[in-house]
């Protein structure tokens, strides 16, 4: 790590170097230089929960399809006399989804007064203040890259814990519904904030025979938020489980619920409370309050990348650079004349796939009205 980081700030102080030697700008902060900084700094962050969950794919074009199969439980083979011609069993159905990825982009420009701050920068020879605006710069486009992973990450969740995907921003309207079986959605019989009178281990009992029954697997792990931890942490029903001489007084911890629910129902339990802003500046979590998901092993589907009309017509000019980060995300840097500036676009065509969907079950923990 650290010699990969050394690497790129002697590259960036050499570059810093040339352009005090009249290098252009454009060259300092191409989308070579801007891609390589953010794939070094990605290798000091966790990967988003749905990166595990919905892996990165890439496919030319922008119409995304995909299969879901009839599942059940595993039908026994037919016994049959000797020398008897066999009796077909019908193939099983499948159900083709088609739809278009949905398109993303946003941009961040160094301007002329920003230019001449760096002239006057450069001139001062003051290394330290060099680092510190260059860093600004490139911290600006890791902020738009980033903001396409947040993106991705919120059109997985959605997926996850509600079946549909709905996006808004800049006078766009992305919405998806992925026909989740209703039977597959639903409500805890006693609200869990009810701690007295619910019973969590029931409610998760009947949805995971449901998937079994429907499915021939049974789910293996369970997502939700820091919210429904704390119903399960405060649950009488799991108190006295746990602690049956003493459930009043002994307060359950965080680890007591993994570990119980791993025991009991056999489920992985991830508590996942991350957030993300909105483009009002609003705080929100990736995964709602209220809502647990069951799922099984493995992966769910994929993150589905397209090519961006940036990769497809500009890749190959001498207009534009561009090169790609996180399997196909464009990182697009313009040299413009009239006013002189230097645009950074960031942009992505993407959507995920669901291929397991009829194996997952969104568990609502506030009774149905």
């Amino acid at each position: 790590m650290k010699n990969l980081l050394n690497l790129h700030q002697n590259k960036l102080k050499m570059n810093l170097q040339m352009f005090t030697d009249e290098v252009p700008l454009f060259e300092l902060v191409a989308a070579p230089e801007m891609a390589t900084y953010w794939t070094e700094k990605t290798l000091e962050q966790a990967p988003y929960l749905g990166e595990v969950l919905f892996p990165n794919n890439k496919q030319l074009g922008m119409e995304l399809a995909w299969f879901i199969g009839q599942t059940g439980a595993p039908k026994a083979l037919q016994p049959s006399a000797l020398d008897a011609a066999a009796i077909p069993r019908d193939r099983a159905d499948f159900e083709k989804l088609v739809t278009d990825m949905f398109f993303f982009k946003e941009s961040k420009y160094i301007d002329e007064k920003l230019r001449q701050e760096l002239l006057k920068v450069m001139q001062s020879g003051n290394q330290g203040y060099i680092d510190a605006v260059m860093n600004k710069i490139f911290a600006d486009v890791v902020e738009l890259i980033n903001g396409a992973s947040v993106t991705r990450e919120i059109m997985r969740m959605q997926l996850l814990t509600t079946g549909k995907i709905n996006v808004s921003g800049n006078g766009q309207d992305y919405s998806l519904d992925y026909g989740m079986k209703e039977s597959h959605k639903g409500h805890v019989k006693v609200s869990w904030t009810d701690s007295d009178n619910s019973d969590p281990v029931d409610d998760i009992e009947t949805a995971m025979d449901t998937i079994e029954a429907d499915t021939g697997e049974r789910p293996t792990r369970a997502i939700f938020n820091s919210v429904v931890l704390r119903q399960l942490r405060n649950s009488k029903k799991i108190g006295l489980n746990l602690y049956p001489n003493g459930a009043g007084n002994i307060r359950v911890s965080k680890a007591d619920v993994i570990k119980y629910l791993q025991d009991e129902l056999e489920l992985e339990a991830v508590v996942y409370s991350k957030l993300y802003t909105d483009e009002n500046g609003n705080s929100k979590k990736f995964v709602s309050d209220n809502i647990l998901a069951l799922l099984p092993a493995g992966e769910l589907g994929s993150t589905w990348f397209g090519t961006t009309p940036e990769e497809a017509d500009l890749m190959a000019s001498n207009i534009a650079n561009v090169s790609i980060v996180d399997t196909g995300v464009a990182v697009t840097t313009t040299n413009k004349v009239d006013p002189v500036n230097v645009d950074t676009k960031v942009s992505m065509m993407s959507l995920p796939s669901f291929e397991q969907i009829e194996k997952v079950f969104i568990l609502n923990t506030i009774a149905k009205a």
